[in-house]
């Protein structure tokens, strides 16, 4: 019974090399211990570790060699010997290949014959999934006796367990298509490419009227006061700004006292062209020019009577800040307001020139208000503007008007958001093409 218990050194030996096994670190450094602890049981010419690698194999170690070259004849051969060895392992179990019972090629059975001895021992290394991890293989004289194979059964267990452990983590980090997926990936993207979408852009945009009036300054003054607040609804006749009269009235006065000497010159005049020749003569200039400051002081007047602005007709005032007009200079014809109609709200949308698509009258609007991000406006293009023009923010844009569908509540005048335009429907490999090709065209001049 004695001479059938394993030896307690090859025991505690065994137990080493599985610590070793587990204490590696990278698969490098446990094909390294795979490669070289093993020699003072097998005495083995050499031991090549293989990695698979879809049909072929990959060398990781070899006994005795910190690197090999990879360009020698040698590995050369091995690679195609490892590839014919794989094929004919079909078990998990290691075993015994003889080369007088195998009938290799040629080209095998040559380097065979210069490189290795008689016999190679082929453990095969799998893990839990039972997918084949690589190959251990050992070049010897003769196959291992009993009870070294059985003995060694824990030990590929815990490499392969170790092997698949260091090797997952690198399979989902470095993960290789194959020429095969590669393909069919470029096929399923180019046909990708083709499929139809619909153009769309992105642009900011302003919730104004479509029936709005512009309020402006009537003469040349300054603005005296403002009598509405901003967006304050206002009736026909109300009085919505007063320019400052000091300037028209003083010359008002002026004219009325010059007009007073005109017509008392004109009055002596006549009273002395009975006896006076001379005053007789005078009296066709001093009419004309008591005329004359008679039309200056009526249009002084008619200036005076405009320095009151009213409203036209019903609406909303739409301006900034009435300190910021407050003793402003502004010029006949300036823009100072808007009186706009709430109950046709419409988009004033500023489409920049570098995302401009082609877009008609009647395409889809999409407005997304800021203050309502969940409750979009739906319209449609009424006009677009036939040049671009820098906006207040220095971009160059072009200027589109869209309708409001219905009356929502939420569509105030002021609002801003941003507009979804839909244009044409295009193939999707133009969509995402268009804007890099304009750059490319704009940079190369092709």
């Amino acid at each position: 019974m004695s001479d059938l218990q394993p030896n307690p050194r090859l025991l505690l030996s065994l137990a080493n090399l599985r610590d070793r096994a587990l204490a590696a670190d990278s698969l490098n450094a446990l094909a390294f211990s795979m490669a070289n602890d093993l020699y003072p049981l097998l005495r083995y010419h050499q031991a090549l570790v293989l990695a698979q690698q879809g049909e072929g194999f990959q060398l990781l170690c070899i006994s005795g060699l910190a690197k090999p070259t990879e360009d020698s004849p040698y590995l050369i051969w091995l690679q195609r010997a490892a590839r014919w060895i794989g094929q004919h392992v079909t078990t998990p179990q290691p075993c015994w290949l003889a080369r007088e019972a195998l009938e290799p090629p040629e080209e095998i059975a040559e380097g065979w014959q210069e490189w290795w001895p008689n016999g190679l021992w082929c453990v095969p290394l799998h893990d839990r999934e039972g997918q084949r991890l690589g190959l251990l293989l050992f070049l010897l004289d003769a196959e291992p006796a009993a009870p070294l194979p059985e003995l060694l059964g824990g030990l590929w267990q815990t490499w392969a367990y170790c092997w698949a452990a260091l090797t997952r983590q690198h399979r989902l980090l470095r993960w290789r298509p194959s020429r095969r997926q590669v393909l069919l990936g470029l096929g399923l993207a180019a046909l990708l490419l083709l499929v139809p979408v619909r153009q769309s852009v992105l642009a900011p945009a302003e919730v104004v009227s479509l029936q709005a009036q512009n309020i402006s300054s009537p003469i040349d003054g300054v603005i005296a006061s403002i009598e509405v607040r901003p967006n304050q609804e206002v009736q026909a006749g109300t009085l919505l700004l007063t320019l400052d009269e000091t300037t028209l009235r003083n010359r008002a006065e002026v004219l009325s006292k010059e007009v007073a000497v005109a017509d008392a010159e004109l009055l002596s005049a006549s009273q002395g062209a009975f006896d006076n020749p001379q005053s007789k003569s005078e009296l066709t200039l001093l009419n004309g020019r008591a005329k004359q400051r008679r039309a200056e002081l009526a249009a002084v007047q008619a200036q005076l009577k405009r320095t009151q602005v009213v409203a036209p007709r019903a609406g909303v005032a739409v301006f900034s800040d009435p300190n910021d007009w407050l003793g402003k200079p502004v010029a006949t014809g300036e823009r100072i307001m808007q009186l706009a109609d709430p109950a046709v709200p419409a988009m004033r949308i500023q489409l920049p020139v570098a995302d401009a698509i082609a877009l008609e009258p009647g395409a889809q609007v999409t407005l997304f208000l800021t203050a309502y991000p969940l409750t979009p406006l739906q319209g449609e293009v009424l006009e677009t503007s036939y040049q671009a023009k820098p906006g207040d923010d220095a971009v160059v844009s072009y200027r589109l008007l869209a309708s409001i569908e219905g009356q929502p509540a939420h569509a105030r005048l002021g609002l801003h958001g941003t507009a979804k335009l839909y244009g044409e429907r295009v193939l999707l490999g133009y969509y995402l093409l268009r804007r890099p090709l304009a750059s490319l065209r704009a940079w190369s001049g092709w």
